[in-house]
């Protein structure tokens, strides 16, 4: 039995209209992006009508570091389903145990515990749980324009424009300036739980911090009292060029949130990680938290081999060979693309390519659509272009990519210049 091609591309456009999101498709037609998910491997992505393939620059916010359908981990996960299944939250697990375990020996020093789940917005939500618990308080400070998730209080930490057609969200949240200590400083009281940082915020246009940033935020949550949580969902697993985004910064946080890349793109699973003294908020009621999906025991082996891939040596080489062949590159690009361009923000594969206006950022995506590859405008600054090749991307294919993004910056370009001549 086959999955892919059980309807026509028109019907499928129909069905998810009718059923899954009217929105989604009026949204795409108006872009004229006409694109319905078919085949995927590697770092290509193909339309189901069989006559559009896309390089997959956006990689579902680091979800595909490793390719689609990556041969390693599909052979895992096809081994797993020999033994397991999802498992019993409620039970003492093997398969958590040794995942946890391995992931105690890759995070900080004194990280030592982890909580499974499925979603990042679940691994935020638990580790505002686990702070606000820890320290009796119930403030969280998180950076103005990112995002942490559609749920609860990890909605809460992100960006208004998330949760204001929902109505109130709960009360005890604040944002402050990304790279702003001063305004971070300011916002810090008695009843700060905790500050929640990506390491570097996508969403609102791959900020990268300076360099004393992050360690000089954890300097101040502990003269406070409060709890450091790193959010990691899109910066880790090699996506910077070092197995996490916060190794470049020399800051160990108080609890790690991992998502995204850890499933391989093959099995959804997520981890809190969190200093050894932060589980006492489990030893009166162990059942405190569940989740009956969270490190099902049929992904773990997968979330195993993605760490395995992750942190070898030749693997993290290989990111920044890559990481420094974009950069030069893109230097290039900016020197012939000044009306366009501005930059790259950079570290490691983890980029964004910075507009002249906020205009740029979306039509950058339908003409990177047009020139063959999947390159996503940053919601919360539109002016900058997420830029997310698969780390396993060749020498041979980054080169075609910049060949691809040359192009699209072109017609780029033409139309700025089309529309000048009519206004």
């Amino acid at each position: 039995m086959t999955f892919l091609h059980q309807y026509s591309k028109e019907e499928t456009k129909s069905l998810f209209a009718q059923h899954v999101s009217s929105g989604k498709v009026r949204f795409f037609e108006t872009a004229g992006i006409d694109f319905v998910l078919g085949k995927r491997e590697g770092p290509y992505l193909w339309d189901a009508g069989g006559d559009k393939k896309l390089i997959d620059c956006h990689c579902n916010g680091g979800v595909f570091n490793l390719g689609h359908r990556n041969p390693e981990l599909v052979s895992t996960l096809m081994q797993s389903l020999q033994e397991l299944d999802i498992g019993n939250h409620h039970l003492i697990s093997e398969q958590r145990a040794a995942l946890a375990a391995r992931l105690a020996g890759l995070t900080p020093q004194d990280i030592s515990y982890t909580v499974f789940g499925v979603s990042g917005g679940e691994a935020i939500d638990l580790a505002i749980k686990v702070a606000r618990g820890f320290t009796g308080r119930h403030k969280v400070v998180s950076a103005r324009g990112g995002y942490h998730g559609h749920t609860g209080f990890a909605l809460a930490a992100g960006d208004e424009k998330w949760y204001k057609p929902f109505g109130p969200m709960v009360p005890g949240f604040r944002q402050v300036p990304f790279n702003d200590l001063k305004a971070l400083q300011h916002s810090l009281d008695d009843e700060t739980a905790a500050v929640l940082l990506e390491t570097v915020p996508a969403t609102s246009g791959m900020q990268i911090p300076h360099s004393s940033y992050l360690a000089q935020v954890k300097e101040l949550c502990a003269q406070n009292g409060s709890l450091l949580i790193i959010d990691e969902v899109q910066t880790g697993l090699g996506r910077t060029g070092r197995l996490w985004g916060l190794d470049h910064f020399q800051v160990s946080p108080d609890i790690l949130v991992i998502g995204k890349g850890l499933s391989g793109g093959i099995y959804p699973i997520t981890a809190t990680c969190f200093r050894t003294e932060l589980e006492m908020v489990f030893h009166q009621d162990p059942f405190i938290h569940v989740s009956t999906f969270g490190g099902a025991e049929v992904g773990c082996p997968v979330a195993m081999k993605v760490l395995e891939i992750s942190s070898a040596p030749d693997f993290l080489e290989h990111v920044n060979k890559m990481a420094e062949f974009f950069r030069a590159g893109f230097d290039d690009l900016k020197e012939r693309h000044r009306q366009v361009m501005v930059g790259l923000r950079q570290l490691g594969l983890m980029m964004g390519i910075e507009f002249t206006s906020a205009q740029l950022g979306p039509v950058f995506s339908k003409t990177a659509y047009d020139n063959g590859f999947l390159s996503v405008y940053a919601s919360n600054n539109p002016a900058v272009a997420q830029f997310l090749p698969p780390l396993t991307i060749t020498g041979k294919l980054a080169e075609e990519l910049l060949d691809r993004v040359d192009r699209a910056l072109t017609d780029l370009t033409k139309i700025i210049q089309r529309q000048a001549q009519h206004e």
